[in-house]
């Protein structure tokens, strides 16, 4: 049993004997504001040995966002002289579903459609055709992946808030799951090589150090 700084002893269990020989944390234990990650979110979300299940939920959901996008930008009426017809034809679509008590479109996120989308339809059909070929490609070849999963995230909820259902859900589920495991969802990837060269913003790697700006001694006055 070891000497406690409060005058008692310690336990097998590492606890605080007091004086009356009840037991208790350390002082230190309740400050601390850090909570231990569990083992299995580890080897989930941050272990390379599970980078094949994330490769194979990388391609899934990078396939359909390419084959979309690709659908897309050979269609006249996205992509091309026509750009804005089938975007417009679907957000007609959207804001129709606005009625009744329980809508399906929200009135905030219609009046964005409303005031911002539509004016402008052909500019964002151009955004979502080749937003969306560009996350697929981004999670094909494991390029920040969970960047691009990010965005992904983002256009499926764009698409269930304009209530369009279909895949995107499940897309937006699996998404999720790709953000929360970016350090090893690219490692069958070009983030293998990416990760370490770039960094993080709390780790830079050393192109973020290169180009980082050096400090310069100022002359005193």
């Amino acid at each position: 049993m070891s000497t406690d700084r409060s005058g008692g002893g310690r336990s097998a269990r590492g606890l605080v004997i007091g004086e009356d020989g009840s037991e208790r944390l350390p002082v230190t234990q309740h400050l601390l504001t850090e909570v231990v990650e569990p083992r299995i979110s580890r080897l989930l979300f941050g272990d390379t040995r599970m980078a094949w299940l994330w490769l194979v939920i990388r391609v899934y959901v990078g396939w359909q966002w390419m084959f979309a996008g690709l659908e897309k930008l050979g269609s006249p009426a996205w992509v091309g002289a026509k750009a804005g017809v089938a975007l417009g034809g679907f957000l007609k679509g959207s804001l129709s579903q606005m009625a009744g008590p329980h809508a399906n479109v929200q009135g905030w996120y219609g009046a964005f459609l409303q005031g911002v989308v539509v004016p402008h339809v052909a500019v964002f059909s151009y955004i979502v055709s080749i937003g969306e070929l560009s996350v697929g490609l981004a999670l094909i070849l494991g390029v920040l992946t969970g960047i691009a999963a990010f965005f992904g995230c983002f256009m499926n909820m764009n698409y269930l808030l304009a209530g369009a259902v279909s895949i995107n859900p499940v897309l937006f589920l699996l998404s999720l799951f790709l953000i929360l495991a970016w350090r090893v969802a690219g490692w069958y990837g070009f983030d293998h090589w990416l990760l370490p060269l770039f960094g993080t913003p709390w780790q830079p790697g050393p192109t973020a150090r290169r180009s980082a700006p050096s400090a310069t001694a100022q002359p005193s006055h």
